[in-house]
């Protein structure tokens, strides 16, 4: 299981919200480059990075930061935010991005996830951010209908392959994961995902891998590592341990 370090993006600076809460905004870096770099120094083997002007109103606004990050660190960088178009997939796929994270489009474009898929099969991940066991999108400020394994079932069978799974309500909030959100995701996917929400120690981290899913391959950790819970080297070798264990 990998570590991923988020760098969420609001006005070009890394922040992080409250359980996607727009109004609940805490800045940390002015330069979300400096964010990534301090990471990857850290340990990070890979970075997860979503343009959060992008999630809100469906364009991507922040690409010149994630192009400067991908140029400037050599190791994998997934990217999400208003990829609604197939242009903005391409830009972000021309960037560098090596994992295309698609949300509120997965679910109201259909043709353009045939054709996201279509384009890049290894490399479209769709993000399904559940409230209340429902999933959210528009940058979790509208509510469907869908329940998780629902959304999971149907998108596996117009061929999405991985995952990230996100419980909004925990997003930002140290609280703790959603152990038994991640076990009905483990239950429905077909190959993997990547969890996020909720990390705030380093127990944490113990209880995700002791669940010892082989499909989850990775876990987002945002605000526990900008407020100095754990840092990144010693939550990779965590994870690493329990990997080398066989556990996860």
């Amino acid at each position: 299981m990998i570590l991923l370090p988020a760098i969420d993006i609001i006005g070009g600076k890394a922040v992080r919200l409250e359980r996607g809460n727009f109004a609940h905004q805490t800045d940390y870096d002015a330069d979300p480059l400096d964010a990534a770099k301090r990471w990857v120094d850290s340990g990070a083997r890979a970075l997860h990075i979503v343009d959060l002007d992008g999630a809100r109103t469906g364009q991507p606004s922040n690409g010149r930061h994630i192009a400067r990050i991908v140029d400037a660190l050599d190791v994998p960088v997934q990217v999400g935010g208003g990829l609604r178009s197939m242009e903005a997939v391409h830009t972000v796929a021309d960037a560098g991005a090596i994992r295309l994270i698609i949300g509120t489009a997965a679910f109201r474009d259909p043709e353009f996830l045939d054709a996201a898929l279509a384009a890049y099969p290894e490399r479209v991940v769709v993000s399904v951010d559940a409230r209340d066991g429902r999933v959210a999108t528009a940058g979790w400020t509208e509510e469907t209908h869908l329940t998780v394994p629902e959304a999971i079932t149907t998108l596996q069978e117009r061929g999405v392959r991985s995952f990230v799974y996100s419980n909004i309500d925990r997003d930002g909030m140290l609280s703790g994961p959603d152990l038994e959100g991640a076990r009905a995701v483990a239950a429905c996917v077909w190959e993997s995902f990547i969890y996020s929400g909720g990390i705030g120690g380093l127990s944490d981290l113990e209880a995700l891998a002791g669940l010892h899913e082989r499909k989850l391959a990775g876990v987002i950790v945002g605000k526990a590592i900008y407020e100095r819970r754990f840092d990144v080297g010693t939550a990779q070798a965590l994870l690493d341990r329990h990997s080398f264990d066989g556990n996860s």
